[in-house]
């Protein structure tokens, strides 16, 4: 099979987002050391192997539609994507360098840290999930992924209700009161949802 050069250009893409995604492994780790060090702890270990299964999942179904259907680059929709990918990951290092070493991939909550409310939590309660909510539409569609970007972007919806509910419940009080006039995901949006 010969490829063009737009599908060796996506494929190189998704292949770093794959070291990525190991990059932010190793952050996660370090991190989750820190926290239990700090007195720690950890939930939603049962959903986390779920979501670590599926993030892999869609990085390899994104390469993998465009191989088996033979998707063409679909000009415009694929370079407002691109933006749209990029915009992700430049949303989703702002979340990361705001918690410092809170971030995790992992939901590990340390007692009586105070509500982090400052960068993008500003202006949302869960900017890292918006930032993986667009990845999930954006990255596939870069290189005509319509069926990817359809399909894991309802099963992400599906795995943050269950996420983000065992999330803000493992925060507590201190949480719902920092954020109770922060919608979840779009400034100006709805404080509920997912």
């Amino acid at each position: 099979m010969v490829m063009s050069g737009s599908v060796v250009a996506y494929l190189v893409l998704l292949g770093l987002v794959m070291v990525e995604r190991l990059v932010e492994l190793v952050l996660s780790t370090r991190n989750a050391r820190w926290a239990m060090a700090q007195g720690g702890r950890e939930v939603g270990q049962a959903h986390y192997r779920v979501m670590t299964v599926f993030h892999t999942a869609f990085l390899l179904a994104c390469a993998g539609e465009v191989l088996v259907f033979q998707r063409t680059f679909p000009g415009g929709v694929g370079w407002l994507s691109l933006a749209g990918a990029v915009a992700a990951q430049l949303l989703r290092y702002w979340a990361i360098s705001t918690l410092g070493p809170r971030w995790n991939t992992r939901i590990i909550f340390v007692p009586g840290a105070e509500p982090v409310t400052s960068g993008p939590y500003r202006l949302v309660r869960h900017p890292n999930y918006v930032a993986v909510i667009m990845e999930m539409v954006f990255l596939p569609l870069i290189h005509g992924g319509y069926l990817t970007a359809l399909l894991f972007s309802l099963g992400n919806a599906a795995l943050l209700l269950v996420r983000i509910r065992a999330e803000e419940e493992a925060l507590g009080v201190e949480y719902q009161r920092a954020f109770a006039d922060r919608p979840r995901f779009l400034p100006g949006g709805s404080r509920e949802g997912p």
